[in-house]
């Protein structure tokens, strides 16, 4: 299980000007939440490594990792578009998180089976994208991130176009995995609900800033901040 910790982390995108401060507990889910264009997908590029922060630090298990490549660090992010190839099965989608070249001995070829197995897709490697629902194409994506076998993973919504009830199945896969494997899991998500249902803490992410982190109960419960309310549409 992996900490991660951002320090004072700094970035300027346009006219606006972002500073996270953030501490990540190993091992649980912590959820980003706040209205659109705040900085929450901005965050998680800072932590893997796709965007350069200006000044602080992002650290996991207190290591800074800057100057490492996004393929250097101990991290997977999952979008919230699967960016699955269709012309590969889904079992060579999965396989490109073990090698990009699909270079794969028969442990890997294993590694890959046992992904779809414990997504549920166990006999469909087979299949290509398009013969697969929505909600099995992002499990193919889960799976790739986690043949990657990195401590700590990153959700950008990747299920905010499945309906509800898929996406409470894919919330409740992504809890039991990362119960099983140990995993740290940063999650932005639009939906408290999403929060309230999976995450044991929460940041609430308002134009570049954390206004309000700690438990989710806390952060959006009663005494929330007056924005986390407003957001929540809860003000008087």
């Amino acid at each position: 299980m992996s900490t991660l910790d951002l320090q004072a982390v700094g970035f300027r995108y346009e006219d606006m000007t972002m500073t996270f401060t953030l501490r990540v507990p190993a091992g649980g889910i912590t959820a980003l939440i706040g209205p659109s264009g705040a900085g929450k997908t901005t965050l998680l590029n800072l932590i893997a490594g796709f965007e350069r922060p200006v000044s602080g630090r992002v650290l996991i298990d207190g290591v800074d990792m800057a100057g490492r490549a996004p393929a250097d660090r101990p991290v997977t992010m999952l979008f919230q578009e699967h960016n699955l190839f269709p012309h590969l099965t889904a079992a060579d989608n999965v396989g490109l998180g073990i090698h990009p070249g699909l270079r794969l001995a028969a442990p890997e070829r294993a590694r890959v089976d046992e992904a779809l197995d414990e997504i549920g897709l166990a006999g469909l490697g087979r299949r290509l994208p398009g013969q697969l629902s929505g909600g099995e194409r992002q499990r193919v994506a889960l799976a790739r991130s986690l043949v990657r076998r990195r401590p700590i993973l990153l959700l950008d919504e990747p299920f905010a176009a499945l309906g509800p009830g898929l996406r409470r199945d894919m919330l409740a896969l992504v809890d039991r995995l990362r119960r099983a494997q140990g995993l740290t899991v940063l999650m932005v998500s639009h939906d408290p609900g999403d929060a309230r249902r999976i995450a044991e803490r929460t940041a609430f992410v308002h134009s570049g800033h954390i206004l309000a982190e700690g438990p989710t109960a806390d952060v959006l419960g009663p005494g929330a901040t007056p924005e986390v309310a407003d957001y929540l549409g809860e003000h008087v």
